[in-house]
């Protein structure tokens, strides 16, 4: 019974575990499949999107096949813990989301056409949960890192709310906030789906497409 509240409650900072000062694994060098650093800083003109939509595995490769994208790393936000590890995250007890950092260069690509890729590339309407997996670690999020794309996040979510109404869908639960400390998941987690082809992919959308052009191009 514990276990499942973990599962369907975020934990306060007085409830969530202490963490630790420094990680416990380091990041991995380069991407496997873009061949670009995982960690920053980054090339000056990149711009940095942060977002949640399930188990992170599937999430990472639906980024990385993306048009315009520069670098993908998988990791933990939204929480209270410092430095987590995998295990903690899945005990429901950090508070943090699993979470996909996309670095991408602004002249090939949008933030506003990677918010209809999030969009479109899961349920946002299922709370702590995405498909069979359930907890805390799997709701819908979209960290920003400016005004701009604060605006454009929300502005987007109404535009999706409206078509996923008309298709019988409930109210989107996707939580939109400035990001806070992002940490790296371990390093057998990044690019996972590329180093074992077969491995599990939870991501599946609704089939309800998002409005193109329902925010002015910034961030």
């Amino acid at each position: 019974m514990l276990f499942d509240r973990h599962k369907n409650h975020l934990p306060s900072s007085e409830e969530a575990l202490k963490g630790r000062a420094e990680p416990e694994f380091p990041v991995p060098a380069r991407h496997t499949v873009l061949g670009n650093p995982l960690a920053g800083p980054y090339p000056e003109g990149l711009a940095v999107a942060d977002f949640g939509l399930g188990c992170f595995w599937g999430a990472e490769r639906k980024f990385w096949q993306a048009p315009g994208v520069w670098t993908t790393l998988v990791g933990y936000q939204g929480g209270h813990t410092p430095h987590p590890t995998y295990e903690e995250v899945c005990s429901g007890l950090t508070g943090h989301t699993e979470a996909v950092r996309v670095v991408y260069d602004p002249s090939a690509t949008s933030y506003e056409a990677l918010l209809k890729l999030f969009w479109e590339s899961h349920d946002p309407t299922q709370g702590f949960r995405q498909g069979n997996d359930v907890g805390t670690q799997y709701r819908s999020a979209v960290h920003t890192h400016s005004d701009g794309q604060q605006r454009q996040a929300e502005t987007s979510r109404a535009a999706y709310q409206s078509v996923l109404t008309a298709s019988g869908y409930g109210t989107i639960t996707t939580e939109i906030l400035p990001a806070g400390p992002f940490y790296p998941a371990e390093p057998y987690h990044q690019q996972y789906l590329d180093k074992n082809p077969a491995g599990y992919c939870g991501i599946g959308g609704t089939g309800v497409s998002c409005p193109v052009g329902v925010a002015k191009a910034e961030g």
